[in-house]
Parts: structure tokens; C-alpha cells; sequence
């Protein structure tokens, strides 16, 4: 059997079960090698009855002592009892849902080792569907994997084990290089790949983790390198050092650059000033001031002869940074135009005539900036705002309209450092960690529903002073219907002490026209409140606004409630947040706790990280990375580092990898997999 042999080829395999493994990605035999288990039971250490915790997991030694008959609840559902009795003699209950092979399994006078759930009380304990061994069974540590319904771990387990019975060389060539797998002190990929479906104790699965979430991470470096590389072409938009106009920009604003946005103005100018074509990325908090030096990027383009086309994934962040760049740069001389899909025709073809003929030296817009009809004369700059909303090809798209631009990416998700490293790892990275002067501290304040009075109490203070507010919605079930949750949550107001203030609402299904005329009206305060969805996520910027109510917060990313909070706070006026918690645990309070303690978007995403992991960090994968299988960018801090160490020893010696061509093979597969990643590559 080899690695491409099809899954339903497989003993034991038949239609049925393929096209239930389909639906989790697997196709043939290396597939179904290469699905890792995402944790284990140890069954090595059994508890009494009287130690297991109703709500906890446990596993439970004990012989089964009798055998109900199967009793038909209802239509459909058939219920099988069994109860067991541990060495002390207390007694606990089995029971079996629709399920008649495992209770068959179990046989009175045997001893079982029982896992799963305890329910119940402390006189009758109960365990639903646990997962059984044989109390002699050798192998106590067991493979719990990923599953769709109708797949069983049962079935998974028989499947993997057949496969590695019969299993050929394929499946086992290690295209790690022997010094490399010396040096850090790494199994061999045979060894990690059976160890890590069944190890004999949980040292082996840890040095099978260790082996497969080093080839995971290196080979993801390795690639990342690899399009860095490719991206260092000749520079065909080579600069001249004008400090001196800096200075003047600097002079010009009506507030003072932080000393982190004058670092990064000074470490785009060096890159546009070099050799190959600047990458780099703008990584600041909420507030950072990220749209100064962009406009400090493409005023010093402006006067070395080049064009700029900043793209952003939404039109209302499209024109906010086309308002903020025209204040900035128009009285210098450098004349900016807006191209978004709601234009007029008229209006986007004479805004395209003035890129194309040389006039306009900075165009900002949506996706619409990368059409046929908008062409430049001499586009030397592309900035691309939150990049991760956006295709590799959307980007490639506008970078084809210039010859070899410079790429500058801005983003204000605070991503931690080493997560960075591997999603930002073809780019150079600037961080903006200071805020401006006059930026207040947000007070926020962590509630349960019990208090949603009292909070909505606190929104009418702030408008009666004034003031405006907006109140996110709960967060949309993946079936729920976007606009009827919006539009119910903002009709259920009328009945609170908002219900004479004038309110409007903005979600994710509306029309961008319509977006625009709601965020138009809130900006001239013809509107006191705003309910909305995330939608308001990224880019809304009104001074008068200064208290956040985030309903259900316990359900949004920490992450993604520190963007949240920043659309308060941007004027002179103090400002605030709630965060109402729906449902509370240990884990939600902990959670919301860190967002009144600290208002530093990198310290909070490192939290978040540790809390989540990095497959969900992102929520919907946009980064356009392959999916890590294994590793766990939050966990394997010391390992990636030593695949950084790694990958940079074999580039030095092949900056190709051509003297390492099966490895080459592996990243360049990984990578292919993922269309926008394969498309860098």
C-alpha cells in the first residue's frame, strides 16, 4: 500500500465510510497517516467511583455486573443500560444510545476501563457513550481524532492501523536532512508517524509531536523564505533620499508623529531607497496612527516622480483614508482621488484619467482600484489596508499595474510577534507600539445581563451630554438570519430608555451605498445611536462617540473586542466601554477581565493566542497560509524558533533548496495546496 492509494480502497473502507472521510479531507492512505490525533485518553490512571466529579472526564475501572435488556424509548431511539462495579463496590451506570454493537462488546464478569463524561448525583452515578478498553490491554494511552458524524474514533483507529500494517516506504521517506534531524535532536519520521497514532507512553508521543510540528513549521519557513526571495527582484522604483520634505511634512500636521511613526517613515524611506522593491508591514494598535505614515510614504513618492494606490476591503475605511490623506497631502501639493464601486461612472472614468495622464499622484479605493479601466502613469507605491481581506491575486493584481512596485501592507490587528513571524513571514515588519498624544485611556467595564439596565441607563447619560454611542449586537449564530437579528435587536430598544433617541442601524448585508449614507448620518450626529454588527469592526472613525456596548462579548475573540472598543475614544472626550457577558464561566470572566485590565492590543493578543490557539485566531483563515495540522504557534514558541534557525542554515547553503530537491518538493506541495499561498510561490 502506498501513500496515493484511494481511501476507499482501504479494508474495512466502503462507499459510505469514504465519502464520510471526504468530508474531513481525506482521500487516500497518506492522508489518513497524516490526520493527526488532537489529543489522547490516558487510561493508565483509573479513579474509584467515589473520585469521579459529576460534570468532569474521567476514566473508571470496573467489571460489569449485569446487563439490561435494550428498551425502545421513543421511535428511534433504543436505550442500552449497563451497570459495572469498581474494586471497592460502588456502583455506577453505562449507558448506550442507539447503540447496540458496544453493549454487545461488554460482557458480564469482565473488567473494562470506562472514559468519558460523569453525570448524575453522588448516590447514581452515570457515564453516556464512554469510549471502553479491556482492563488488559497494553496500550493505554489512545488517540482521540478529529471526526464528522457517522465516523467513530473506533473506526478511525482500525483504519490507521491497517494502514501502517501494510504500509510501503512511501509513507516513511524522510526528506529532513540528517543533520538538520542530528542537530535538534529529532526522531525519524517513521518512528514520529507511528508513535504519534500509538505511542507506547506519552514521552513517545512527545517526541512525536516534537518531529512533526518541526517538519510542519520548517517547511512553512522555508517557504515564506522562499517567496521573500522572489520578491527581492530589481528595483525598479528606485528612490532619492528627500529628507528635508519629510521635515516639512512633519511640520505641516496639526499634531506630533510619535517617535514609532517617525522610525517607520525612516525605515520605508530606506527600503524605497534600496535596491529591490520594498515589503514591508505596518503593524500598530487601534489608534496608532498608521494613515500618517502612509501618507508620509506616498508624499515621498509623490515627489520622486511615483504614483500611490492604497487599497482598503471596505468603502467606508476607503474614503475615511481618503479624507484623512487629501487634509494631509493636498495642501502639499499632492493631489489624491477616491475610486470605490459606487461611483459614477462618470466619476471613477475622470478620477482614471487623472491617474493615468499623471495628475492625481495618490488614488485610494476598494478593490475597484484594481479594474481594467484605472491604469497609472508611473505607480511606484501599493498600500494595502488589513491585507488579510484580501487574495493574493487582488494584490497582485494592483502591484501588475506598476513595474515592480513597493508593497507597504498596514494592519491593526495586534498580532503577537512570533505569529507575525510565520503569517507575515515574507514581509519586514515596522510596529507602531505608542499612541498619540491626547489619546485617552477607555474605561471598560466587564457586566453580566443582570445589569444590561443599568448599562443601558449609562448610554442615555452620555447622549444626554452629547455624546454618541454604539451598541454591537449580539454575535450572528452561523444559521441566523443577519438582518433579522440586527433589526430585532435594535427594535427591542423602543421598550428601554433609548427609545427616544434617534437610532440607526448597519450590518454586514447592507447594500455599501446604503452602509455609507447610515455611517455619513452618525458622523454628522443626525444620529445618537448606532446599533450595529462587527461591521463596525474596522475603520469608523467619529470624535463625538464615546461609549461602546458590546452585547454577548464573552463570544467575540479578545482580539476582535479590542477593535471593537477602538471606534470610542478618538476625540476629547472620555470615553468608555461595556462589555455584557451572555453566558458566564471561569473562562469567560478571566477573559473579560484581561480586557478591563489592559488597553495594549499586543498584550492582549498574546492572551488571546494562549487561550485559543493559532488555527482560530483568526476566526475565518483569511492570512492565506496552509492550515498547521500539528503545531501550535502559541505552544511551539521554542521550536519555531529553532525552525527559523533551521530554515536559515539551508538557505545559506541552497537558497533554492535544489540541493535538498525532495524537501523542495514537500514546501513547494504545502504551499500549493493553499491557492493564495501557491500563488506567491
Amino acid at each position: 500500500m502506498n501513500k496515493n492509494t484511494p481511501i476507499r480502497e482501504l479494508k474495512g473502507v466502503g462507499e459510505k465510510r469514504a465519502q464520510l472521510y471526504e468530508k474531513i479531507g481525506i482521500k487516500t492512505a497518506g492522508d489518513l497517516i497524516f490526520h493527526f490525533p488532537r489529543r489522547y485518553i490516558d487510561y493508565s490512571e483509573p479513579v474509584a467511583v467515589s473520585y469521579a466529579e459529576i460534570g468532569s472526564h474521567a476514566v473508571i475501572k470496573a467489571m460489569v455486573v449485569k446487563k439490561n435488556s435494550a428498551a425502545r424509548i421513543r421511535k428511534g431511539l433504543v436505550l442500552y443500560k449497563i451497570f459495572a462495579e469498581d474494586e471497592g463496590g460502588e456502583r455506577f451506570t453505562v449507558i448506550f444510545y442507539n447503540n447496540r454493537f458496544a453493549a454487545d462488546a461488554l460482557h458480564e464478569g469482565e473488567e473494562y476501563l470506562f472514559s468519558g463524561k460523569v453525570s448524575g448525583n453522588l448516590t447514581r452515578k452515570e457515564m453516556n457513550s464512554p469510549t471502553v478498553l479491556k482492563a488488559n490491554e497494553e496500550n493505554l494511552l489512545r488517540p482521540v481524532y478529529p471526526l464528522t458524524e457517522g465516523l467513530t474514533a473506533a473506526m478511525v483507529t482500525a483504519n490507521v492501523a491497517e494502514v501502517l500494517r501494510c504500509a510501503d516506504a512511501s509513507f516513511f521517506a524522510d526528506t529532513l536532512p540528517d543533520e538538520i534531524r542530528m542537530e535538534y535532536a529529532l526522531s525519524t519520521l517513521e518512528y514520529a508517524v507511528r508513535s504519534i497514532h500509538f505511542p507506547k507512553d506519552s514521552h513517545a508521543a512527545e517526541l512525536a509531536k516534537k518531529r512533526l510540528a518541526f517538519d510542519e513549521l520548517l517547511k512553512l519557513q522555508l517557504g515564506m523564505i522562499m517567496i521573500k526571495s522572489r520578491n527581492r527582484t530589481e528595483n525598479g522604483c528606485k528612490m532619492l533620499p528627500k529628507e528635508n520634505e519629510m521635515a516639512g511634512f512633519y511640520s505641516s500636521l496639526p499634531f506630533e508623529m510619535t517617535g514609532a511613526q517617525k522610525r517607520a517613515v525612516s525605515d520605508i524611506i530606506k527600503d524605497m531607497c534600496g535596491g529591490t522593491p520594498m515589503n514591508r508591514l505596518i503593524q500598530g494598535d487601534v489608534g496608532s496612527g498608521k494613515t500618517a505614515v502612509a501618507a508620509a510614504a506616498a508624499l515621498f513618492a509623490a515627489k520622486n516622480g511615483f504614483q500611490t494606490a492604497l487599497m482598503a476591503p471596505t468603502e467606508i475605511l476607503a474614503r475615511q483614508h481618503f479624507k484623512t490623506l487629501s487634509e494631509m497631502l493636498e495642501p502639499l501639493g499632492v493631489e489624491v482621488c477616491c475610486i470605490t464601486g459606487s461611483m459614477t461612472k462618470k466619476q471613477r472614468t475622470e478620477a482614471a484619467e487623472r491617474l493615468s495622464d499623471g495628475t492625481c499622484f495618490v488614488a485610494v479605493g476598494t478593490h475597484a482600484l484594481i479594474s481594467d479601466s484605472t491604469e497609472f502613469e508611473n505607480l511606484g507605491l501599493v498600500i494595502t489596508d488589513e491585507q488579510h481581506r484580501f487574495g493574493v491575486n487582488q494584490r497582485a493584481t494592483l502591484a501588475e499595474k506598476g513595474h515592480n512596485p513597493h508593497k507597504l501592507v498596514m494592519s491593526a490587528t495586534p498580532i503577537p510577534r512570533t505569529l507575525a513571524l510565520i503569517i507575515y513571514g515574507d514581509l519586514d515588519i515596522s510596529v507602531l507600539n505608542e499612541l498619540p498624544k491626547g489619546r485617552q485611556k477607555i474605561e471598560t467595564f466587564a457586566v453580566t445581563a443582570k445589569l444590561r439596565e443599568r448599562a443601558l441607563g449609562f448610554v442615555k447619560k452620555q447622549l444626554d451630554e452629547g455624546r454618541q454611542a454604539y451598541i454591537v449586537c449580539p454575535m450572528i449564530e452561523e444559521n441566523e438570519n443577519e438582518l433579522a437579528a440586527a433589526k430585532g435587536y435594535a427594535d427591542s430598544l423602543k421598550k428601554t430608555v433609548l427609545a427616544e433617541y434617534r437610532t440607526g442601524l448597519l450590518h454586514g448585508k447592507m447594500p455599501a451605498a446604503e452602509k455609507d449614507s447610515v455611517m455619513a448620518a452618525f458622523k454628522a450626529h443626525e444620529l445618537d445611536l448606532l446599533v450595529a454588527t462587527t461591521v463596525v469592526e474596522v475603520g469608523v472613525d467619529v470624535p463625538n462617540a464615546t461609549i461602546i456596548v458590546i452585547e454577548n462579548a464573552d463570544r467575540f475573540g479578545l482580539s476582535q473586542l479590542h477593535q471593537l472598543r477602538g471606534r470610542v475614544g478618538r476625540g476629547q472626550y472620555q470615553s468608555y466601554c461595556v462589555l455584557i457577558a451572555g453566558t458566564v464561566t471561569e473562562e469567560s470572566r478571566q477573559r473579560l477581565e484581561i480586557m478591563t485590565k489592559t488597553s495594549d492590543g499586543f498584550e492582549i493578543s498574546e492572551y488571546d493566542l494562549k487561550m485559543r490557539g493559532a488555527g482560530d485566531f483568526f476566526g475565518n483563515r483569511q492570512h492565506g497560509l496552509p492550515d498547521l495540522k500539528i503545531a501550535d504557534a502559541a505552544a511551539d514558541r521554542e521550536l519555531l524558533a529553532d525552525c527559523q534557525k533551521a530554515a536559515k542554515t539551508l538557505i545559506e547553503k541552497s537558497h533554492d533548496l535544489s540541493e535538498y530537491p525532495a524537501l523542495k518538493a514537500e514546501v513547494e506541495e504545502l504551499f500549493t495546496r493553499n491557492d493564495n499561498a501557491a500563488e506567491a510561490l
